[in-house]
């Protein structure tokens, strides 16, 4: 049954530190990468869609993204929700794709990044010590029924809290490494 707790704690942390990294994906660093626009949803149909399931979104150089509709009626659609979205650029519609073109990042936006960065690594920290939260009570829990000793209960807390510094220490590792490479000119 612990053992069960110890893999149920540790999927969730992992996955708390994927949603973290599919996060940053979206932060800006020195060069333009799609990623941008993933959270830019336009209305199709009545349907808010992913900028990338109506055309084709590719990154041209390090300073520009070409966004291709599949339906040319949408152009103006998409060239609002970008806007929208305030991505860090102004679209631009030639009545055939969009142009999205990024200026170098000045060392203000970078450490606002790298701020906002944190922030999602923040974030991340306190869902692995939900995580860890969540799994303690079930400990108790077991405890409680009489299911574990009052020993294997203190043992079984311990190992949660040795699996919740690794998770910790990987974030605060991840996040250093990111705002390296942001700040980096």
């Amino acid at each position: 049954m612990l053992n069960e707790i110890y893999n149920s704690c540790e999927a969730n942390m992992k996955s708390g530190i994927e949603h973290m990294l599919r996060d940053f994906k979206t932060l800006r660093t020195g060069k333009v990468t799609t990623s941008v626009l993933d959270n830019v949803k336009i209305d199709y149909y009545g349907t808010l869609t992913p900028l990338d399931q109506v055309g084709s979104v590719i990154a041209a150089d390090a300073t520009t993204i070409i966004v291709n509709p599949w339906e040319k009626q949408l152009l103006s659609s998409i060239e609002s929700a970008i806007s929208a979205a305030n991505v860090g650029a102004t679209p631009n519609n030639d009545g055939e794709q969009i142009k999205l073109f990024f200026p170098a990042m000045t060392v203000e936006q970078r450490q606002e990044s790298v701020k906002k960065m944190k922030g999602m690594g923040e974030n991340a920290k306190v869902s692995i010590r939900n995580d860890r939260k969540h799994a303690n009570d079930q400990i108790k829990k077991l405890e409680k029924d009489k299911e574990t000793t009052q020993d294997e209960s203190k043992s079984a807390q311990d190992n949660i809290q040795k699996i919740t510094d690794k998770y910790i220490a990987s974030i605060d590792n991840i996040v250093k490494d990111k705002e390296a490479e942001i700040l980096k000119v």
